[in-house]
Formats: structure tokens, sequence, C-alpha cells
């Protein structure tokens, strides 16, 4: 008797086994193996939900993506080499939560190459002069994305410095990392600074990535490699941490495929900071109860009044023209209410000189600031780099490119200098008179334009701006279109932004031509 039911437990067991096997078939069969290459983050949370996915998983794909394109593409600098390591903690936490954590959880984020992270990876800069240095601390929104649940997959390359060494090098090239490449086009103009972490983002080696913005360090970089960037308000994001240029005008923000995923990125990076008290406690009121995902409306362009800048800058390139009028065109149909050429005559008298000035005073004085917190460092001044940099004059192709930037800083002499003074008063009365005064005058909501003219105007008065892909030339380099509001005015760009993308879905994969 004790055998019959042993053997009917046994059959039972199998029976079972059979069942679940048949189960997981039928899900096999009805659910695919899910397809990470483009994937955005709702995509990537509804397959951990489901789950079709595993933190390991994504991160094994983005590292082996690493391997093969980077040797071409140079848009990673360095890989974190606990990147699985987290991948297999946050499956983990995950299982013992019994399904999906939410947030960025499990989420591979790419992270530029001057944003401090306390961990096995380097933050130099793209320099050899701070490699080997040991920050204090991650940086805020580094300290914001663990939080969040996100894995630091590795640093992203950059213009060396952030641009801000020598005026003649080329976008997208370090000592540390080589040139950077535009995977549409390897021959084309990745913009700087923010290069790595477009590129990365455009050809697959990550979902999603953080830049920072000086002056069109963001906005450039994901148009030339047909991506969205949001450079938020100065403040909306902690500057913490980051290795700067100026703090009158850096900031940091996404760049990612789409708005949808710069959105939640955006969403976890804001907020206050008490290190970066000043700028952060100003801009916190801007902040939507809510977060901005709400503002991801396919109708976002109903009832929107744009004031759209074309400037010379069209008269050489049919291509941009026609791509302009159809997009033009396409809000009318959305709703928007288009003001063409408005005058904006106070800010084509935009000197960049006079940035130049403030970015430079700004540059030793903060950078300064950053060496010296550093827990150890072969530098600890502006000056000190610059002797390192003639040192290794060969390593760092000074004699190829110089270093202008640098000298010009190292010569200013101090925050209280009236030529500094002057210079930021410029600055703000362009800002008053300018942008401000222009979307006052016509009552816009935003400038729409496709014209690079916009980073100094959003650099000089750190307002926010989006670019989102619109278009490829006859060579198939790619194209943004750049929205541009006044400070704190990300909802009504998130709007119109999205509602945008929706309805034209100009983003196509990167071919790697030569």
């Amino acid at each position: 008797m004790s055998n019959y039911r042993g053997r009917m437990a046994y059959l039972k067991f199998l029976l079972l086994i059979m069942i679940s096997a048949h189960i997981r078939l039928q899900h096999a069969l009805k659910d695919p193996p899910f397809h990470i290459e483009e994937s955005t983050i709702p995509q990537i949370q509804s397959a951990f939900k489901n789950g079709r996915l595993t933190s390991t998983r994504l991160v094994e794909f983005y590292l082996h993506t690493i391997k093969k394109l980077n040797p071409k593409l140079h848009a990673v600098i360095e890989v974190n080499p606990d990147a699985l390591l987290l991948a297999e903690k946050a499956d983990a936490e995950r299982l013992k939560a019994g399904g999906f954590i939410g947030g960025l959880h499990g989420i591979p984020v790419l992270v530029k190459d001057n944003i401090a992270s306390k961990d096995k990876l380097n933050t130099t800069s793209g320099s050899f002069a701070l490699l080997g240095s040991q920050v204090p601390r991650d940086a805020a929104v580094v300290s914001k994305l663990r939080k969040a649940g996100a894995i630091i997959l590795g640093k992203a390359s950059l213009s060396e410095w952030a641009h801000f060494m020598a005026y003649n090098s080329p976008s997208g090239w370090s000592a540390r990392g080589g040139q950077c490449k535009n995977p549409y086009v390897l021959t084309a103009d990745p913009c700087g600074s923010s290069s790595g972490s477009a590129v990365g983002v455009a050809a697959n080696m990550v979902a999603v990535s953080l830049g920072t913005e000086t002056d069109g360090s963001i906005l450039c970089p994901s148009s030339f490699n047909s991506v969205v960037g949001i450079k938020p308000t100065v403040g909306l994001t902690s500057r913490a941490g980051v290795i700067p240029v100026s703090h009158n005008q850096d900031t940091v923000g996404p760049i990612c495929r789409t708005v949808t995923d710069a959105v939640y990125l955006l969403d976890e990076i804001v907020g206050y900071d008490v290190r970066d008290h000043q700028a952060t406690k100003s801009a916190a009121r801007f902040i939507p109860r809510g977060g901005y995902k709400q503002f991801l409306k396919t109708d976002g362009l109903q009832g929107k009044r744009l004031g759209i800048v074309q400037r010379q800058f069209l008269l050489s390139e049919s291509y941009a023209a026609v791509h302009f009028e159809k997009h033009l065109t396409t809000m009318r149909q959305k709703g928007a209410t288009l003001v063409k050429n408005p005058i904006f005559k106070d800010l084509l008298n935009i000197s960049s000189n006079m940035a130049e000035i403030v970015q430079g005073y700004d540059f030793k004085h903060d950078l300064n600031i950053y060496l010296s917190e550093l827990l150890q460092s072969p530098v600890r001044t502006l000056a000190d780099i610059i002797s390192f940099n003639i040192q290794h004059a060969k390593q760092e192709e000074i004699l190829k490119y110089g270093q202008y930037y640098f000298l010009l800083a190292q010569n200013t002499t101090g925050l209280e200098a009236q030529q500094y003074r002057i210079a930021l008063k410029r600055d703000h009365m362009l800002t008053v008179n300018g942008i401000d005064k222009l979307l006052e005058t016509y009552k816009l909501d935003a400038v729409v334009t496709l014209d690079m003219w916009i980073y100094d105007v959003l650099g000089i008065a750190g307002y926010p701006g989006i670019s989102v892909p619109a278009g490829y030339n006859k060579a198939g380099v790619p194209f943004g279109i750049y929205f541009g509001g006044r400070r704190g005015s990300e909802p009504t760009l998130i709007e119109i932004a999205y509602a945008f993308e929706q309805a034209t879905k100009v983003r196509k994969i990167p071919l790697f031509k030569e």
C-alpha cells in the first residue's frame, strides 16, 4: 500500500513538472525573448515585472555591446568592474521583494567622466592629471541614482575638461578616452562635451546616461547623435561632486533615446542638495508635485505659442530647411501657434567673449575648490594641472592643442574683480532684455530653432532646453530641433518635446558609416 502511495505521489510530482513545463512553453511561445536593443525604461521595467528580463542579462548585453563597439566609437572611458555584481544584487533584491521594485532599480546608467562616483571608477574629466585621484563621496546626482536603484555601468568619455582646456581641440577628444566617434557617420562631429554620453546611448551601449552642460554640452551632442537631451534649469540638479566649469552656468541632465526616458531619469536626479545649497534651493520651487512624468502628453503642443527662430543657418542647408518647414507644419496641425522670426535684437548681440570671461573666472575659483576636497590627487590647483600638462605634453597632446582656456583662467584675479562683475552684469542684462523680453513680448511658451545660437542664450541665462531628433542630412548625419524656455519651464518644454517626438518619430538606429 505504501509503495502504491509512493508511486502515485511520484506520478503527481511528474505531472506537476509536465504542467509547469507546458505553462513555461506557452509563455515562451506567447512572449518571445525580450529585445534589449532600443528598449526604453518603461519597456525594461515591464520586462522585469513579467520575468522576461533580469538586470544581469541587461548588463551583460551592454557590456558585450561596449566590448564590440567601443574600440571604434570610444564612447566609454571606463567600465565599472562591479557592474555584474550590482546587477546580480538587483536581481536578488527583486526576487526577495516578490517582483518589480520600481524607480530605476536594476537599470544601468552611464555617467560622464566629470561626475564623481565613490567606487572603483576614476573621475578624471578625460585627463591623466586626475587619474588615481580619490573623490570624498558620490556626486549628488550619482547618490540619487543609487538611491533609485540604478546601476552605475561606467564613465562616458567627453571633450577633455568639458571642452574648457583648448579651444581648438576636437569635440569628443580627451587624452584618456581618445577621439569619440559619431555612430551615424564615423567621420562626422560627435559634438561635445558630453559626446560619450550621447554616443553610448545612440549606439545601444546603454539605455540612458547623464551629461553636463555649461554651453551646449548636452544639447549639441544629443542633436548630432539623434538622441534626446534635457538641459535643466541651473540648480534644478545639484552640481556637487561634478568637476566644474562655471557655477553660474553648469547643470547636469539626462541624455537618452526618447523624451520619456529622459523624463524618467530627470525625475530621479532633481531636488535640493545642501552641498549646492544656493542654486538648488532657488530652483527647488520649480519642481512640480508628482514629478515630470505627468507632462508626457501627446497633445502637449495644443495651445502652445512658439517663437520660431530662423536665421542664416538654413540658407546653405536646404535639407534642414525642408525638414524644418515640415516639422513646423506638424506643430500647427497639433494645435500650436507659430510666431515666426520674432524680433530678438538683444539676443543677436550676445557676446561669447563676455561668457568666456565669466567662465574663466568661475573655472579657476570652482576647480580649485573641487581639487582641494579630493581625498587623494596628483594635482591640487589649476596651476598644478597646467604644469602637469607641460610635463606630460605628449600624453596630453599639449603641443598640438595647447591649453588656452586654462591659461586664461589662471590669469584671473578672483570673483571680486571688476572685469568679472561687469561681465556678469552684461550676462544678466542679456537675459532680462533678451530671452525674457522676447518670451514676454510675444507671449511665447518656448523658442524653437535648429540653430546652435540657442546654446549661448540658454547657457548664459541658466535656462532649460530640450533637443529632439529632427532629421538627417544627405550623408546621414543627424540634426536635432531645440526647444528653449524661461527658468523653470521644464513642464512646458516636456509637453512640447514629447508631443513633437510622438508626432514625428524621426530617430533611426545608427549604421556606423565610414
